[in-house]
C-alpha cells in the first residue's frame, strides 16, 4: 500500500494535533499519567493482565497506549505474552511517530522498537515484542473492525472527540466492537459524551462514569452483559 500519512501540527513542540480533526493525540499536561488513568486503570489492567489476554484499540495515533500496556505487563512480573489490536485510518509518519515519544524516556525501550518496525506495521506486518504480540489495521474503520473476528478482553476507545471524528462513534462501529468482546470483558474512554454512553448502553455493556483526567469532569468506563 501507499503510504499517505496524517499532517500534524505541534502545541508548544511537544503535543502532536491532527490537522484533519483539529484534536491533540495526548493530554498536553502529561499524555502518559492521562493513558494510564484512563486506559490502564480504567480496565483494571494491573490485576486482569496474564498470558494471551487480548486488548484491542480504536486509534492507534502515537503507540502511546500500546507503550503504556507494554509497561503494565512487564510491572507485573508474570511471564508469556499479551496480544494487543489497533485500528488506524490515518497513521502517523516515522519522524512524527519518534518526535511524539520524545516526552515519555521511560518507555523508551518499547518506542524504540515499535519505531524500528514502523514500516512493517504500517505494512499490516504483526510484530513480536517478546513479552507483547502488535498488529494494526490500517484503513477505513467501517471495513477493517469487520475483517477482524476474533473477542477481546478489553477496548480502548480512542478516537478523536466525538463531535471531531463522528465516524468512530456510530452506533455501527460501538455495535461491533461490543459483538468483538467477551463476556465480562471491558471497555474505557476519556469521552462521556451522552451519545456514545447511551449507545454502549444499548449494544450490550454496562457503562459507569468516574471523574475524568485533570480537569475533565467525566470518562466512562463499562462490562460487556
Amino acid at each position: 500500500m501507499s503510504k499517505k500519512y496524517v499532517k500534524i501540527s505541534w502545541k508548544e513542540n511537544t503535543v502532536p494535533i491532527s490537522d484533519k480533526f483539529h484534536d491533540a493525540y495526548y493530554s498536553s499536561e502529561n499524555g502518559l499519567l492521562e493513558t494510564n488513568y484512563v486506559f490502564i486503570d480504567g480496565n483494571r489492567l494491573h490485576e486482569r493482565l496474564n498470558h494471551g489476554f487480548q486488548i484491542a484499540e480504536l486509534g492507534f495515533g502515537t503507540g502511546l497506549n500500546f507503550l503504556a500496556s507494554c509497561a503494565a505487563w512487564n510491572k507485573t512480573s508474570r511471564t508469556g505474552k499479551f496480544n494487543f489490536v489497533s485500528f488506524e485510518g490515518y497513521p502517523m509518519s516515522p519522524l512524527d511517530l519518534q518526535k511524539a515519544h520524545l516526552p515519555f524516556p521511560e518507555l523508551a525501550e518499547y518506542s524504540h522498537i515499535l519505531q524500528n518496525k514502523w514500516g512493517e506495521i504500517m505494512a499490516g506486518i504483526p510484530v513480536d515484542f517478546g513479552f507483547a504480540n502488535l498488529k494494526v489495521f490500517i484503513g477505513d474503520i467501517s471495513k477493517t473492525l469487520r475483517t477482524f473476528n476474533s473477542k477481546v478482553d478489553c477496548w480502548y476507545l480512542d478516537g478523536f472527540a466525538p463531535n471531531k471524528n463522528p465516524e468512530m462513534w456510530t452506533e455501527d462501529i460501538l455495535k461491533m466492537v461490543a459483538l468483538r468482546t467477551k463476556a465480562g470483558g471491558s471497555f474505557s474512554t476519556y469521552t462521556a459524551a451522552g451519545h456514545v454512553r447511551r449507545t454502549l448502553q444499548h449494544v450490550g455493556f454496562n457503562v459507569t462514569r468516574k471523574k475524568g483526567f485533570f480537569k475533565k469532569k467525566h470518562m466512562i468506563q463499562g462490562t460487556r452483559l
